[in-house]
């Protein structure tokens, strides 16, 4: 029962990433807009971690055999992207660098942030 209401909760928070979507005229995925209000309600203290830790984990968990289908359809369309398929290799890997590179440096910035935080106490 605990998975359960854990699950109906973050659909909750889907649902309702949908209808924002809907809504507000923006291009931005219903995904983007279900993170922002599921860290929102984290961080306000409105909803609890333990109220959706054990479903999130789960779903973690099972995550690379849900995207398999997705790498497995890149395959199908393979011929067809051939001709271009170095230029998007090189945007993919110049993406995944970049993303790497401003996480590390938000990362490091919010570490000492904290222990400059710490020091100061």
């Amino acid at each position: 029962m605990k998975y359960l209401n854990q699950a109906m909760i973050l659909a909750a928070v889907t649902f309702a990433a949908e209808l924002i979507k809907l809504l507000l005229p923006l291009p931005v995925p219903a995904s983007i807009y279900g993170l922002i209000m599921l860290f929102l309600l984290l961080k306000t203290g409105v909803l609890k971690l333990r109220q959706v830790e054990d479903v999130g984990n789960f779903l973690l968990e099972w995550m690379p055999l849900l995207l398999v289908p997705a790498s497995t359809n890149f395959l199908t369309v393979l011929d067809t992207i051939q001709g271009m398929l170095l230029p998007v290799l090189v945007m993919g890997f110049i993406g995944t660098m970049a993303v790497m590179f401003a996480a590390g440096h938000a990362a490091q910035w919010m570490i000492r942030r904290r222990k400059g935080a710490e020091g100061n106490e």
